[in-house]
């Protein structure tokens, strides 16, 4: 046998296996280019001529029979375009132009590398087969081994007794070990027949079949189920299910088994059209087993958000459930939180242009509670508005108008026609360092009432009201703010805004007392309050004013121009005092022509203690109206948090239209605290508390521990939340809390389409679908 060199063996070969022709090539050792490794994912796909591009062999020895075959040894080497063969032994059968390698056998397309015992691949047809094989893909996570693996398609694989697993080289965590196993690269999908899944090494189930994904594609099939132990429901089991019905649209259904409740079948349908995007949820206990006097237990919700033709915007979003209790009853619902007095069903279809904008609006509510105070549905509002900035120079004008007709259920309540115009004219003035507004409004509202069966008489809710009612209220506001700015060194190298801002507004008084109340609620009076022009949020009521509101925000940068400080202040004189709202104070004679102050503070220091607060406190009486407050400690890993919130019984009294003495007793006085930590690359724990000290009671507290690998996960989750009180806890000393305990343990495995979400406890986010999460403490630049 004669010898070659390296170089000049692979020029010569390489024109024998040219297979497109049989006309020699000469290449020189400039032309043989550097191949790729053989361990590199190859993002080009493979060229569609491949079979057609000339295959390079080098080798240390050459044995060749003249037009039958070529044997090659010695670190033999094979490549044609994706493709490598790298073997002891190989032997060219050239009028089958067919290559056998044997011994060490390592192959690579840029898709799979595989070690084997022995390949065949036909450079003619690409088909290939590999014997006693070691695979792994390169472009997404997935190895195994076979007895015998064989190519039929530019990325179909077929393995006979083989196993797959995405757990790295090393980790025998779980496999899925199959009869056979058919992998198609190009529909990122594998077909597992006889499949037994283990842990270990050890068989935990068998199937006789299954698909699982292998890339980002989505795949029909079994998700990943979760297992819980409560004290209200006893033993819980979810198991999900996902359905790839078409590329715009998709559906999973779950199926949760509750030992005291029975069985529930859950699902959420996704779609995408011309129209917009949307999602249909549904919940469906029947017989419920605990509460068997309430039958079957329903919940559904349709929303959908979408924008036609650029100019058309249509929003639905619209809940039902089968009966008031379904959310206290029912452990979690992705409808609604056992917190909701009530279920929005609203749809809105818009139209919008260049200076205008038209809209029908339809909206009712189902009330979750016993009570006659029932809300206004509206059916429907017609809304007409009108833009046109700059009619001249520093002018702008604007129209608001609608048209609404309210109903309701209830009673013993008026309903009405509603008829508003709005014009207005405003006049902007600014430049980089203050802006100026001037605006007039006025506002003509006619109702249409019908009062048949409402009670109008002295001493009533109603009293005054008349069938027909108008009014005309001007409303006048002009609104100033400047920025300044300074270098400052007293605390450090810091650049300090201070942003003074003043308002004064004028609406006269109205008697509005023969019109009802339909759309319309009193708003919370922040900092950020203090400049509006309304006090309610709807036109029934116009709350008369001859006032000034003050106020100034003073902002602290860095030298990388981060803020790190922002305090804000402010009031409101009242002019005319009548025009002041009085909070639980029978003599209003006794207070001042001050509101209460409102502070807001944001403090970020050095990217790893954040603290944010603000309060109102009242003048007249030397109180606190409300308070929050939040400070967080971030470290390497993880966060510790406690926040505060207070707001007293005759500040909530006065600010909301219903009687609260059946829910809180002494206001809102509730403290927290939250954390979590990365305990190591592959452990994380998180744990919330949270205290009521109107009550002295816990309200809720909740641990979560979750442990990620590279190839599978697991989290534990124990809480105990407040449900309910037996007896009566406003009125007397005795009542005791009723808790609800939950233990739940979800798993999974990682690769083959798992997608990790809030279930892997990742720090920093809400840990849970608790009532009470975690919440970011400010809005700095951080």
């Amino acid at each position: 046998m004669q010898s070659f060199s390296r170089t000049l063996l692979a020029a010569s070969i390489s024109t024998a296996l040219y297979v497109s022709t049989t006309q020699a090539e000469t290449i020189t050792d400039s032309s043989v280019q550097e191949m790729p490794s053989i361990d590199q994912c190859l993002i080009e796909p493979a060229a569609e001529n491949e079979t057609q591009l000339p295959a390079h062999v080098e080798s240390d020895r050459l044995e060749a029979i003249n037009g039958d075959k070529a044997i090659y040894s010695g670190d033999v080497r094979v490549t044609q375009g994706n493709k490598t063969i790298l073997a002891d032994n190989v032997t060219l059968h050239q009028q089958e132009n067919i290559v056998v390698a044997e011994g060490n056998v390592n192959f690579s397309d840029g898709q799979i590398k595989s070690v084997s015992d022995r390949a065949t691949n036909n450079l003619t047809t690409d088909e290939m087969t590999l014997e006693n094989t070691d695979y792994e893909f390169l472009c997404e996570p997935g190895r195994g081994d076979a007895v015998y693996v064989s190519k039929t398609g530019k990325a179909v694989y077929e393995i006979e007794d083989g196993s797959i697993t995405s757990c790295p080289i090393g980790d025998n965590a779980w496999r899925l070990r199959a009869s056979s196993i058919s992998v198609d690269q190009d529909e990122e999908q594998a077909t597992f027949y006889n499949p037994r899944f283990e842990i270990q090494s050890v068989p935990v189930f068998y199937l006789p079949y299954l698909t699982v994904p292998v890339g980002d594609t989505r795949k029909t099939g079994f998700l990943y189920p979760t297992v819980s132990y409560g004290s209200s429901d006893g033993f819980e089991a979810e198991i999900p299910v996902y359905w790839n019905l078409a590329p715009n649209y998709d559906l999973e259904t779950t199926f949760k088994y509750m030992q005291e409740r029975g069985t529930q079948l859950n699902s959420k349908f996704r779609y995408l059209s011309d129209f917009g995007s949307g999602s249909i949820k549904s919940e469906y206990l029947p017989d419920d087993k605990k509460y068997e006097e309430k039958g079957d237990r329903w919940g559904a919700q349709l929303e959908h958000s979408g924008i036609f033709q650029q100019s058309w915007l249509f929003e639905l979003d619209y809940s039902k459930v089968s009966d008031i209790d379904y959310f206290t009853d029912v452990n979690s619902s992705s409808i609604g939180n056992r917190e909701d007095g009530q279920l929005l069903q609203e749809g809105q279809a818009t139209y919008r242009s260049q200076n205008w904008d038209a809209s029908v609006l339809v909206r009712d509510f189902q009330v979750l509670t016993t009570t006659n105070n029932l809300p206004y549905r509206l059916m429907p509002q017609l809304e007409y508005n009108y833009y046109a900035p700059e009619v001249m120079k520093y002018l702008d004008f604007d129209l608001i108008s609608h048209v609404s007709l309210f109903d309701t259920d209830a009673k013993g309540k008026p309903s009405a026609t509603r008829v508003h115009v709005e014009p207005g004219i405003t006049i902007p003035v600014g430049n980089t360092w203050g802006t100026w507004t001037t605006e007039a409004r006025l506002l003509g509202t006619y109702y249409q009432q019908d009062l048949d069966g409402v009670d109008t008489g002295a001493g009533s809710d109603y009293e005054g009201l008349e069938e027909s009612a108008s009014r005309v209220i001007p409303e006048f506001r002009s609104h100033a703010g400047i920025v300044l700015e300074r270098d400052t060194t007293i605390v450090g190298n810091y650049t300090q805004t201070l942003e003074p801002q003043l308002q004064y507004l004028y609406v006269p008084e109205e008697d509005q007392s023969n019109i009802g109340r339909y759309d319309t609620t009193l708003l919370q009076t922040d900092y950020y309050g203090l400049f509006r022009s309304r006090k309610y949020s709807g036109v029934d009521r116009i709350a008369s004013a001859n006032q000034v509101s003050y106020g100034a925000s003073s902002r602290f940068f860095d030298d990388e121009y981060k803020e790190r400080l922002n305090i804000s202040f402010g009031q409101i004189f009242y002019i005319d005092k009548d025009t002041k709202q009085n909070l639980n104070d029978d003599d209003s004679s006794k207070n001042t022509n001050y509101s209460s102050w409102a502070v807001e503070v944001d403090f970020n220091y050095d990217d790893y203690l954040f603290y944010h607060g603000g309060v109102q406190y009242d003048i007249d009486t030397s109180a606190m109206q409300l308070a929050n407050s939040t400070i967080e400690y971030r470290f390497a890993g993880g966060y510790i948090q406690t926040n505060y919130r207070y707001v007293t019984k005759e500040y909530i009294e006065d600010t909301v239209d219903f009687n609260i003495g059946s829910i809180t007793k002494d206001g809102i006085s509730q403290a927290g605290l939250l954390g979590a930590y990365q305990i190591s690359p592959k452990w994380n724990a998180s744990a919330q508390y949270f205290y009521d000290l109107t009550t002295e009671e816990e309200l809720e507290w909740l641990a979560r521990i979750n442990y990620k690998s590279d190839c599978w996960y697991i989290g534990f989750t124990y809480s105990n939340q407040l449900r309910s009180w037996e007896g009566d806890y406003i009125n007397t000393s005795n009542a005791s809390p009723v808790y609800e305990n939950n233990f739940s343990v979800n798993f999974g495995i990682v690769g083959f389409g798992t997608n990790i979400g809030s279930d892997s406890g990742a720090v920093g986010e809400s840990s849970s679908d608790n009532a009470l999460s975690y919440g970011r403490p400010f809005f700095l630049n951080n």
